[in-house]
């Protein structure tokens, strides 16, 4: 029977994380995302941060692509915008520290077809009708 491996975080646990303060857990961060919330988080992100405590299950819609992943975002139903619609992400532990644009792409993945009319040199016997 393989017992399934416990969640850590730079050594710490899920439960850990969530008693620390945001500036606590900044020191666990990588550069960019230290900096980012040692230069204070913006209106919108203070804003989304209070109605992710209030909203309960709801999920919450944003824009904030730039926002970090904080531990008591962990199984909370976020949808978060990648440019022409709202994509639903619900945060799970591995995703702390990771901005929300990560997320969610914003160009599809290229798909390559048949080569176009013109695209090589056998193409030009081929006829266009």
């Amino acid at each position: 029977m393989v017992k399934k491996k416990e969640f850590t975080f730079r050594g710490k646990t899920l439960e850990e994380l969530q008693t620390l303060s945001i500036r606590e857990f900044a020191d666990l961060l990588p550069a960019r995302q230290r900096r980012t919330i040692s230069r204070g988080f913006p209106e919108e992100h203070k804003k989304l941060i209070k109605k992710l405590e209030s909203s309960g299950d709801k999920p919450v819609k944003t824009h904030c692509r730039g926002m970090i992943v904080l531990p008591n975002m962990v199984g909370k139903n976020i949808r978060i915008h990648k440019g022409n619609s709202f994509v639903s992400v619900i945060i799970i532990p591995e995703m702390i520290g990771l901005f929300f644009g990560e997320l969610v792409l914003t160009r599809k993945r290229v798909e390559h077809h048949a080569p176009g009319i013109g695209a090589t040199r056998s193409s030009s016997s081929v006829s266009v009708r």
